[in-house]
């Protein structure tokens, strides 16, 4: 049975923290990022709103909370919602105008300008009794003519319900948020740690109170949205056989896609610091609109003399254990791993294969993971270890492996090198960077361990056989780890960098 925990409630903080699906709830990754960075400012104040799906998806918190989270609220945008009852409502012409004029500009914008404005211009015309509020959605003439004014010049999907149902389930959350926006605390600036919904709320506080919001995005949030659409079974496509392109993807996946990139640009849009963790992160936010001087690149930084002491444990040969940390997650590829187990197995009968993440995200994506094992008869190689300690797990463990399909710049590596652990990774997101360096200077301390392509099992177990069975490339590949982590990714640096952004928008007048 869930408890009910009460959590800290304050009339005002200094940061307001937006977060989804992340802290305290969800372990490792990005939450420690974030837990890292609350412990790292003690001289602040966070107020803290953690959006979720809902509430069966999360158990108890992951996280002791700091003593300077004065404040945290969570929100579920699937949690069963008071609607309003049903009445014909009177839609006020010059609102719906700024509707529609939003729409294009999201639609194409480079045809329609001045989004921001029309943005701003609505924000109090969602409230209750407003021209943009849920009643006007639900009920309003105009509302329905407009949905099916876009379905006939814009969806090929034969299906108007199946439309009319996406559209209403894809907006239903604005209302949720803009709610959030109106009853939170004050604060004296906000950071999103993703768009997305997190980074719409984050617009919306922006807008309607006027104070600076910072905007780090570890991954790209709508790149990531991508792939979970792509691979997601409940999105519909109501076309034969004879209707499909397979060259294209349905409209509903095309519509969900667009509706992330637009929040993505609100966000962008009403950022005042927009962070990204290396640099072709940072040139892809300035492709989906980020303002260019707004950008900056604050790589991800790891406590080095919490590790350190790790490596004095570790023996000189590689042991024969690879682990993948993180969570089991179709995003991580935990398949392509198990499938390269079988072939290290096959030359290296003692190899051990662990997997060390939570498994409670995605219930069905574990088991047919276990299932894998199973079918491969790797039940004697491969362990599911859960949730684990990082300075109890490293100093056991040959090879961090890291088989993502897409990653921003992940800590679990920086830790792995900290403690004298190489890596095989995919070359996703900044792995090559971290495992081979950056420029000239970086790449002369020599590789961290070997990059791989996606999906390809035999590259992941050739690499990782090539430093288990070689000690001296193991400890060429462990040193250059350590080198690399101390000289480019140290927490002060990167606490030096955020410190520099909260001191310039707290002195911010309002």
């Amino acid at each position: 049975m869930r408890h009910i925990i009460n959590f800290p409630r304050a009339q005002h903080a200094d940061i307001g923290l937006l977060l989804e699906g992340t802290f305290p709830y969800v372990s490792g990754g990005v939450s420690s990022w974030v837990n890292q960075i609350i412990r790292a400012f003690p001289q602040y104040t966070f107020a803290i709103i953690f959006i979720g799906s809902q509430r069966e998806d999360y158990g108890e918190p992951k996280y002791a909370l700091p003593d300077n989270v004065v404040h945290l609220e969570t929100h579920y945008l699937r949690t069963e919602r008071d609607v309003p009852k049903i009445r014909p409502v009177k839609t006020d012409p010059e609102v719906f105008g700024c509707i529609r004029h939003l729409h294009q500009c999201f639609r194409a914008p480079e045809k329609h300008t001045g989004g921001s404005d029309t943005f701003r211009a609505l924000i109090p015309e969602m409230a209750k009794g407003g021209g943009a509020s849920l009643d006007t959605f639900l009920y309003g003439e105009e509302s329905w003519a407009y949905i099916k004014e876009n379905y006939r010049n814009n969806c090929s999907d034969p299906s108007f319900v199946d439309y009319f149902w996406t559209v209403r389930s894809m907006h239903a959350p604005v209302w949720m948020l803009a709610d959030i926006a109106r009853n939170f605390i004050p604060v004296r600036a906000y950071h999103t740690v993703s768009t997305g919904y997190a980074g719409l709320l984050g617009a919306l506080l922006k807008e309607k109170n006027h104070r600076p919001l910072v905007l780090s995005e570890h991954g790209i949030y709508t790149k990531e949205r991508k792939i979970d659409l792509f691979q997601a079974e409940w999105v519909k496509d109501n076309r034969n056989i004879f209707q499909r392109d397979p060259t294209e993807i349905s409209y509903f996946r095309q519509l969900w896609i667009r509706f992330f990139q637009a929040l993505g640009k609100r966000c962008y849009d009403s950022a005042d610091h927009i962070v990204a963790l290396f640099e072709a992160n940072r040139l892809r936010q300035m492709e989906d609109g980020a303002p260019a001087e707004r950008t900056c690149n604050i790589p991800n930084g790891v406590n080095v003399a919490r590790f350190a002491p790790l490596r004095a444990l570790q023996p000189p040969s590689p042991p024969p254990i690879l682990c993948l940390i993180g969570r089991v997650v179709p995003i991580k590829d935990i398949k392509t791993y198990i499938r390269a187990m079988r072939i290290v197995a096959n030359r290296m009968p003692d190899a051990e294969g662990w997997i060390a993440g939570p498994e409670d995200e995605d219930p069905d994506y574990v088991s047919e993971c276990r299932d894998l094992v199973g079918g491969m008869s790797l039940e004697n190689n491969i362990k599911f270890l859960g949730f684990q300690q990082m300075t109890e797990l490293l100093p056991k463990i040959g090879l961090v492996i890291l088989s993502s399909i897409s990653e921003g710049l992940p800590l679990v590596l920086l830790e792995g090198f900290a403690a004298g652990v190489p890596a095989v990774s995919t070359d996703v997101g900044s792995c090559r960077q971290l495992i081979e360096g950056l420029d000239a200077q970086d790449q002369a301390l020599g590789a961290a361990g070997r990059i791989v392509g996606i999906a390809d099992p035999q590259a992941l177990a050739e690499a990782a056989l090539a430093l288990l069975t070689d000690p001296g490339a193991w400890q060429a590949a462990r040193q250059a780890g350590i080198r690399r982590v101390e000289t480019y990714y140290t927490q002060e640096r990167m606490i030096a960098s955020y410190q520099a952004i909260y001191e310039e928008v707290l002195a911010w007048q309002a």
